[in-house]
Protein backbone atom coordinates (compact mmCIF):
# COMPACT_ATOMS: atom_id res chain seq x y z
CA UNK A 1 0.00 0.00 0.00
CA UNK A 2 2.96 2.16 0.55
CA UNK A 3 4.40 1.75 -2.67
CA UNK A 4 0.72 2.66 -4.45
CA UNK A 5 0.87 5.46 -2.37
CA UNK A 6 4.59 6.68 -3.72
CA UNK A 7 3.58 5.88 -7.15
CA UNK A 8 0.70 7.76 -7.24
CA UNK A 9 2.39 10.83 -5.32
CA UNK A 10 5.65 10.87 -8.02
CA UNK A 11 2.96 10.62 -10.50
CA UNK A 12 1.50 14.10 -8.99
CA UNK A 13 4.81 15.59 -8.50
CA UNK A 14 5.78 14.45 -11.99
CA UNK A 15 2.80 16.23 -13.81
CA UNK A 16 2.94 19.61 -11.89
CA UNK A 17 6.68 19.19 -12.86
CA UNK A 18 5.19 19.49 -16.20
CA UNK A 19 2.86 21.85 -15.73
CA UNK A 20 5.22 24.17 -14.42
CA UNK A 21 8.44 23.61 -16.59
CA UNK A 22 10.47 22.81 -13.34
CA UNK A 23 12.66 19.71 -14.58
CA UNK A 24 13.68 19.12 -10.75
CA UNK A 25 10.26 18.65 -9.37
CA UNK A 26 9.82 16.31 -12.66
CA UNK A 27 13.13 14.33 -12.03
CA UNK A 28 11.93 14.28 -8.41
CA UNK A 29 8.09 13.09 -9.31
CA UNK A 30 9.56 10.55 -11.52
CA UNK A 31 12.19 9.23 -8.85
CA UNK A 32 9.30 9.28 -6.09
CA UNK A 33 7.26 7.08 -8.89
CA UNK A 34 9.87 4.32 -9.78
CA UNK A 35 10.43 4.30 -6.17
CA UNK A 36 7.05 3.57 -5.40
CA UNK A 37 6.76 0.90 -7.96
CA UNK A 38 9.70 -1.03 -6.86
CA UNK A 39 8.17 -0.75 -3.45
CA UNK A 40 4.95 -2.21 -4.79
CA UNK A 41 6.55 -5.12 -6.92
CA UNK A 42 8.26 -6.00 -4.09
CA UNK A 43 4.99 -6.08 -1.87
CA UNK A 44 3.26 -8.19 -4.32
CA UNK A 45 6.29 -10.80 -4.67
CA UNK A 46 6.69 -11.05 -0.89
CA UNK A 47 2.98 -11.66 -0.67
CA UNK A 48 3.24 -14.14 -3.40
CA UNK A 49 6.21 -15.94 -1.56
CA UNK A 50 3.52 -16.08 1.70
CA UNK A 51 0.80 -17.19 -0.22
CA UNK A 52 3.04 -20.14 -1.85
CA UNK A 53 4.14 -21.35 1.81
CA UNK A 54 1.17 -21.14 3.68
CA UNK A 55 -0.21 -23.33 0.92
CA UNK A 56 2.49 -25.70 0.82
CA UNK A 57 2.49 -26.14 4.59
CA UNK A 58 -1.16 -26.76 4.50
CA UNK A 59 -0.84 -29.36 1.70
CA UNK A 60 1.71 -31.29 4.17
CA UNK A 61 -0.39 -30.66 6.94
CA UNK A 62 -3.18 -32.50 5.01
CA UNK A 63 -0.82 -35.45 3.39
CA UNK A 64 0.40 -36.42 6.83
CA UNK A 65 -3.02 -36.54 8.32
CA UNK A 66 -4.43 -38.61 5.32
CA UNK A 67 -0.71 -40.90 5.18
CA UNK A 68 -1.75 -41.83 8.83
CA UNK A 69 -5.11 -42.85 8.32
CA UNK A 70 -3.97 -44.64 5.51
CA UNK A 71 -1.90 -46.57 7.48
CA UNK A 72 -4.11 -47.89 10.42
CA UNK A 73 -6.47 -48.49 7.88
CA UNK A 74 -3.98 -51.03 5.61
CA UNK A 75 -3.11 -52.29 9.43
CA UNK A 76 -7.05 -53.16 9.89
CA UNK A 77 -7.24 -54.93 6.70
CA UNK A 78 -3.70 -56.83 6.66
CA UNK A 79 -4.73 -58.07 10.39
CA UNK A 80 -8.65 -58.82 9.15
CA UNK A 81 -6.55 -61.10 6.15
CA UNK A 82 -4.33 -63.00 8.78
CA UNK A 83 -7.57 -63.59 10.95
CA UNK A 84 -9.49 -64.99 8.03
CA UNK A 85 -6.44 -67.35 6.91
CA UNK A 86 -3.99 -67.63 9.81
CA UNK A 87 -1.90 -70.84 8.35
CA UNK A 88 -1.85 -69.29 4.13
CA UNK A 89 -0.37 -66.00 6.51
CA UNK A 90 1.65 -68.02 8.45
CA UNK A 91 3.43 -69.70 4.88
CA UNK A 92 3.24 -66.83 3.29
CA UNK A 93 5.99 -65.21 6.54
CA UNK A 94 7.51 -68.43 6.80
CA UNK A 95 8.87 -68.12 3.10
CA UNK A 96 9.12 -64.75 3.00
CA UNK A 97 11.57 -65.40 6.65
CA UNK A 98 13.61 -68.53 4.48
CA UNK A 99 14.07 -66.00 1.29
CA UNK A 100 15.47 -63.33 3.39
CA UNK A 101 17.82 -65.91 5.24
CA UNK A 102 19.02 -67.30 1.83
CA UNK A 103 19.86 -64.07 0.86
CA UNK A 104 21.59 -62.90 4.16
CA UNK A 105 23.71 -65.77 4.83
CA UNK A 106 24.49 -66.19 0.96
CA UNK A 107 29.07 -65.46 0.00
CA UNK A 108 29.43 -62.37 -1.44
CA UNK A 109 30.11 -62.60 -5.58
CA UNK A 110 33.63 -62.47 -6.53
CA UNK A 111 34.56 -60.84 -9.84
CA UNK A 112 35.28 -63.44 -12.82
CA UNK A 113 38.88 -63.51 -13.73
CA UNK A 114 40.20 -63.57 -16.85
Amino acid sequence: MAGSAKDFAGKVEGTVGDIAADAKTQAAGRVREATGTAQNLYGQAKDAAREATDAAASYAKDAYEDSGDAFHDGSQAIAKKVQDNPLSSMLIAGGIGFALALLMTRPPRRPLRR
